[in-house]
């Protein structure tokens, strides 16, 4: 299977990737980043981890029309997608009252908008192939607004409304959609709070559930999947 995760470098993308690479099948992952440098490291441990899988990466700035394009002629020259991982990302704190000029548009273009144009963008061939499976990694500010949430958490709503919309369109062409909703994970969001990281998930509890999501029988599709701290939401 072809698989492309975004936002693929650290945190929930480098563990979904991880966790699809120790498939026995030999499946060819495709990542990108905007950090190319920290990407091509992360890649090249992978490939040697894991002898029997390909690994291709890509430096991809997804807030940039053009880079998305370059992105995607690169990933349907190599195959069709099977399993398109919308993870890339951007979360910075603030009220929509307050947070500075700019902020929603910047949300926006990261936590929604490209995942919108790439998705258009590989669809073509998924839907040629009538086979596919999309993930968007939503967040659990997709479903309840929270202080500070602001232009973040506008976005993620956002992007679970694109996810809804893609299911509808896409149920009858054999090609499934699936949203994620995490709380808090342990990933660089996280980084400099004081926080007991037990108290946390981890990335590799939802890079699990992906995976499972990923291979049950044709006829069914899991709709969401949220994710909390077993001790709730902080």
């Amino acid at each position: 299977m072809q698989i492309v995760i975004t936002g693929a470098s650290k945190g929930l993308g480098l563990a979904m990737a991880e966790r699809f690479l120790s498939d026995t099948s030999g499946h060819t992952v495709i990542l990108c980043a905007r950090n190319k440098e920290l990407l091509k490291e992360k890649a090249i441990n992978l490939q040697a981890r894991f002898p029997r899988t390909l690994v291709h990466y890509f430096g991809v700035d997804l807030s940039k029309r053009k880079d998305i394009v370059k992105f995607s002629e690169k990933v349907n020259h190599i195959g069709t997608t099977d399993i398109l991982i919308n993870n890339a990302g951007l979360f910075v704190q603030g009220n929509t009252f307050d947070e500075p000029e700019g902020q929603l548009e910047s949300m926006l273009t990261t936590n929604l908008l490209s995942a919108y144009h790439l998705t258009r963008a590989l669809l073509p061939a998924m839907i040629n192939n009538k086979f596919g499976h999309i993930f968007n990694i939503c967040s659990v500010a997709s479903l309840k607004a929270y202080p500070n949430g602001g232009s973040y958490s506008i976005s993620k709503y956002a992007l679970d409304g694109f996810t809804k919309n893609l299911r509808e369109e896409l149920k009858d062409k054999g090609i499934k959609v699936t949203g994620i909703f995490p709380g808090a994970t342990l990933t660089d969001s996280w980084a400099g709070v004081d926080i007991d990281p037990k108290r946390i998930m981890e990335a590799k509890d939802v890079a699990d559930m992906v995976y499972t999501a990923s291979f049950l029988s044709a006829q069914a599709v899991v709709e969401d999947i949220i994710l909390r701290p077993q001790l709730g939401d902080l």
